[in-house]
C-alpha cells in the first residue's frame, strides 16, 4: 500500500469512527444517494435514511456497525474516484468478492466476516487507481 492510500484508509477509518451516526448517514447519502444507503441500512424508505441523518431517528446498533464500515470503504475509494465510481464500485460484481456486490455483502452478510473482506476489495481498487 503506498503511503497516499495508507493515509486515506487511515483518514476514512477516522472518519467512520469518530462521526456521529447523524453524520455518519449524511456523508453516505452525499457519496451513495440514499437509495442505497436505504439499501445498506435494511430498509424500504429513504425517509429513514434522511431521518437518520437528521438525528431524528436512531439505526439498530447492527445497521450502525454496517453503515460506519460503508463509510470507511467509501471514503477510501472517494479519495481517488468520484461518488459516481463509489456507487457503481458498490453495486457491482466484484470478481474480488465472489462475483458478489460490495453493497449486498455489507447489508447481509456477517460483517465480522465480510466487513474485512470488502475493505481488501477496496483498498485493491484504490491502489489500481
Amino acid at each position: 500500500m503506498s503511503p497516499t492510500t495508507a493515509r486515506a484508509d487511515l483518514a476514512a477509518y477516522n472518519d467512520a469512527m469518530r462521526l456521529s451516526t447523524a453524520e455518519v448517514s449524511e456523508r453516505l447519502m452525499s457519496m451513495l444517494g440514499a437509495k442505497l444507503v436505504a439499501y445498506l441500512g435494511s430498509v424500504r424508505e429513504t425517509r429513514a435514511v434522511r431521518q437518520w441523518a437528521a438525528g431524528e431517528r436512531e439505526p439498530s446498533a447492527d445497521v450502525v456497525r454496517r453503515l460506519r464500515t460503508a463509510l470507511q470503504v467509501a471514503g477510501l475509494l472517494r479519495d481517488k474516484d468520484s461518488a459516481e465510481v463509489v456507487q457503481v464500485w458498490f453495486q457491482g460484481m466484484n470478481p474480488q468478492l465472489g462475483d458478489v456486490a460490495p453493497a449486498r455483502l455489507l447489508r447481509e452478510g456477517d460483517l465480522d466476516d465480510v466487513g474485512p473482506q470488502v475493505l481488501a476489495a477496496a483498498r485493491a481498487f484504490a491502489a489500481e487507481g
